[in-house]
């Protein structure tokens, strides 16, 4: 797959740097920059991520990082089998616990929101930092949610992070979870205010709480092109009957 020439592999993490540096110094930099393909593609055409994803691993497929941008590649994509084969591959090589929760979202993509439980519940769980134990609680709520245990799901997202006022990266996404499951359990008042600290939180736009919220009060968005191509059509295509019937009067006058 074609790599614009600007992108040098320069631009890598230098963790993925320091692991790629096993390799000899061509390949090291083949891979490094289709890596950083998938990084830059993977939200705007994670299809096209997914494709340098691949060709990475034919490349490195001994290397962990590879492993694990494999992974997310086919998780954005809904891959979730193989997903998590990469996750697990990764997780073998590397030791560390962070892919802990996705790998139990790659089990809920798969219909299996019990084993996502079930991780949820192990040892592993406890070595994860605050970030990746509050991306275990979401995955959890939403294992529940699945299940059709709602009451459950509502109960699992109520924390000490949930309460806290501090905004981390995280809290954004973990307030509006909270929202929207109370918004699916009748509760829209409560659901109103938590969609509103989420939207407080959410300085990157990571959720649509602001359209939630203005669905809840009620406000319906047009979209402006459609209304110029409404408009247009209104003005070229639609014939003014009071018009046509003064014309028509005018003809017989004439005859």
């Amino acid at each position: 797959m074609p790599i614009p020439p600007e992108v040098t592999g320069e631009e890598i993490d230098p963790d993925v740097r320091q692991e790629l540096m096993s390799l000899p110094k061509g390949l090291a930099e083949d891979v490094s920059r289709n890596l950083v393909m998938v990084a830059q593609l993977i939200d705007e055409d994670p299809e096209k991520a997914y494709g340098y994803s691949r060709v990475a691993l034919r490349l490195a497929s001994r290397v962990a990082a590879v492993r694990e941008a494999a992974g997310f590649a086919a998780y954005a994509t809904q891959k979730y089998s193989e997903a998590l084969a990469e996750f697990r591959a990764a997780r073998r090589m590397s030791g560390g616990v962070e892919l802990w929760p996705v790998m139990a979202d790659c089990e809920r993509g798969l219909g299996r929101p019990e084993r996502a439980l079930a991780m949820a519940g192990e040892p592993e769980v406890q070595k994860l930092d605050k970030a990746g134990q509050v991306e275990m609680r979401l995955v959890a709520a939403g294992a529940r949610r699945d299940m059709g245990q709602l009451d459950a799901a509502i109960v699992t997202l109520q924390s000490p992070e949930l309460a806290s006022s501090a905004v981390h990266p995280w809290t954004a996404r973990l307030r509006y979870a909270y929202a929207d499951a109370l918004l699916a359990a009748g509760r829209e008042q409560e659901a109103r205010e938590w969609f509103g600290k989420a939207l407080e939180a959410d300085k990157d736009g990571a959720t649509d709480a602001s359209d939630r919220l203005a669905e809840m009060d009620g406000v319906e968005f047009v979209d402006a092109f459609d209304e110029e191509e409404s408009d247009d059509s209104d003005e070229s295509g639609v014939v003014d009957l009071e018009d046509e019937d003064d014309e028509d009067e005018r003809d017989g006058d004439e005859g």
